[in-house]
């Protein structure tokens, strides 16, 4: 299994976006309910690798139609904000 990339992120005030490309080396998603980024930073200082961009290294929202194992098996996904909060915008419902 490939880990799936985050092809695009829109949260610009997270440390590890730059130019809404998202450098940690790997993100987490959600809790048992909710797709939110648990790799969102909020800082000022820039962090990551600017020579990377993130793959999802575990999702932790069984409800995901894209999660097997706790793992994201969607070939990619985005990243940005629904209401207040930075979420996986590419979770669906099973």
């Amino acid at each position: 299994m490939e880990m799936p990339k985050v092809v695009r992120c829109e949260v610009n005030d997270c440390a590890y976006n730059t130019d809404n490309c998202c450098h940690a080396l790997a993100i987490t998603v959600g809790d048992e309910v909710h797709p939110r980024c648990d790799t969102f930073c909020h800082s000022m200082m820039k962090g990551g690798d600017r020579g990377a961009i993130a793959g999802v290294g575990a999702c932790k929202v069984y409800s995901c139609m894209y999660n097997n194992g706790l793992e994201c098996n969607s070939p990619e996904i985005c990243v940005g904000y629904k209401g207040q909060e930075p979420d996986c915008l590419t979770f669906r419902t099973r």
